[in-house]
């Protein structure tokens, strides 16, 4: 009997996880990389059917594929940064992220005005601002699986 106690005490003193595993986190950001990449893919179809410059290099592959990774990792560095840190992450991030996307498509607003990438054109920069939001909405969804937030706020 003494041993049956000892081993439930020591059942009881193991760690209990809060979260997804760091497997599970990456699966999660894969998912969040492969599916924004897919949603950019067909943008980029869609743009090119719109009219958009076979040329226009930011609905490229190579290019919308690179920029999505980074744009999830650094996100995701932010994500969980701020759930760690703040004291009501969710407040934040609701108010943050949306913030992040309209200022990630100045750039490409600017090129309405400017000429400094070649080949731009309406449906070419409209189709690179939908893939930003698209990003961003497959991007939270992994975040929210792969780093969930506290409902609590910390004080």
């Amino acid at each position: 009997m003494s041993a049956s106690s000892s081993s439930n005490t020591s059942a009881s003193a193991l760690p209990v996880k809060t979260g997804p595993g760091r497997a599970a986190v990456a699966g999660w950001l894969i998912a969040g990389i492969v599916a924004a990449s897919i949603a950019n893919a067909v943008i980029a179809l869609i743009a090119r059917a719109a009219g958009a410059s076979e040329d226009f290099q930011p609905l490229q592959p190579g290019a919308y594929v690179f920029f999505t990774v980074i744009g999830v990792l650094v996100g995701a560095v932010g994500w969980a940064v701020i759930r760690r840190r703040s004291t009501d992450p969710r407040a934040l991030l609701s108010w943050l992220v949306p913030t992040v996307v309209v200022v990630s498509l100045v750039p490409d607003l600017m090129m309405f005005f400017s000429d400094f990438q070649p080949h731009a054109d309406a449906a070419g920069i409209i189709g690179l601002m939908v893939m930003h939001v698209a990003v961003a909405a497959a991007a939270v969804f992994a975040y929210q699986r792969a780093l969930p937030l506290n409902d609590a706020p910390r004080s």
